[in-house]
């Protein structure tokens, strides 16, 4: 825990140091934000604000990670296999999340990846992950921990699709979860911190030190997505974040307790899906003013600041009772 620590305050201050440049290479490139015509109006003056924010997370997550399982490697010959998985799994949903942000500013204005392409590429590359985690990297990880009962399940194949749906479900929900200044970071690293805290009390070393240095990559890019946010995350990071959550709920056997852990992401995500399936069965009624969540809110009255910070108070408390549940 003193290493996984040490690298999150140096990743932190990496991410804050490189922050600035950053924000100044995406305004050249003219990455900047197109804000949905049917979103808030409010929202209207983030228009043009840097839209990739997310590379800085995962970059220095990616090089930090690279540079202390070298060191590990030299000093005693052993090498984090158990975190190629998250940190494959992590940069290969960023890609996908790049090309998305990237047709979304230059090629589709506001929209991005068509979301029948994109679903697919996401049901692939968790398809890979779950049969590796199955097949290759451990024979546990098949096995799921069940609250209160003292010994692991095996659920055999079935695990597989259940991989799928879960790591999917979640680089989606947090990709939703992203549309408030500060929101997807901070219930992003709430969420590692809790599985970065079940990996210790595993003693899963490299999965706790993998969590806290995407925590420390987090904060640095929270830093400058703090209201008013000087850039937003976009997909590049959203979907990675929440595809690696996913693993690593997977990887601890602690995937039951995965949508407490992430209430918030889940609960933004259901709200778009029954806002969809309400609009369609009304012929054309909407069950919440907006969806996601997070806008109905802002059009009944809350303040963005608001929001952000009572729904981390929710994600603050999840992962509170996730960690419990998961202790017995």
């Amino acid at each position: 825990m003193g290493l996984a620590l040490t690298m999150a305050g140096a990743t932190f201050l990496l991410s804050v140091i490189w922050g600035a440049p950053l924000i100044e290479l995406m305004r050249r490139l003219r990455l900047g934000k197109n804000i949905r015509i049917d979103g808030p109006a409010t929202h209207a003056v983030k228009v043009g604000t840097p839209a990739m924010g997310g590379v800085l997370i995962i970059g220095w997550t990616l090089l930090v990670s690279i540079v202390v399982n070298i060191v590990q490697f030299v000093q005693a010959l052993e090498i984090a296999e158990s975190v190629v998985i998250p940190l494959g799994v992590m940069v290969a949903y960023s890609i996908l999340g790049g090309i998305d942000d990237y047709q979304g500013i230059r090629l589709r204005p506001g929209e991005g990846m068509k979301a029948r392409v994109k679903i697919w590429i996401q049901l692939a590359i968790a398809l890979v992950t779950a049969v590796l985690l199955y097949w290759v990297v451990n024979e546990r990880h098949g096995w799921v921990a069940v609250p209160t009962v003292p010994v692991l399940v095996d659920i055999g194949i079935l695990f597989i699709p259940a991989a799928v749906i879960l790591i999917t479900g979640s680089a989606n929900a947090v990709n939703l979860t992203d549309g408030l200044d500060g929101l997807a970071g901070l219930i992003a690293a709430t969420a590692f911190v809790a599985y970065g805290i079940i990996a210790f009390l595993q003693d899963q070393q490299f999965l706790v030190v993998f969590s806290f240095i995407t925590i420390g990559a987090t904060f640095g890019f929270l830093w400058y997505n703090a209201k008013p946010a000087q850039m937003f995350m976009g997909d590049v990071g959203s979907q990675a974040l929440g595809a690696a959550l996913g693993v690593l709920a997977l990887m601890t056997n602690q995937w039951l307790i995965f949508p407490i852990i992430i209430a918030i992401p889940l609960a933004t995500e259901l709200s778009s899906t029954l806002q969809v399936l309400y609009f369609k069965a009304t012929g054309g009624k909407r069950l919440f003013k907006m969806a996601p969540l997070h806008h109905h809110f802002e059009l009944i009255g809350w303040s963005e600041t608001q929001i952000v910070q009572r729904w981390w108070l929710i994600g603050m408390l999840a992962a509170m009772i996730g960690i419990a549940l998961a202790l017995v």
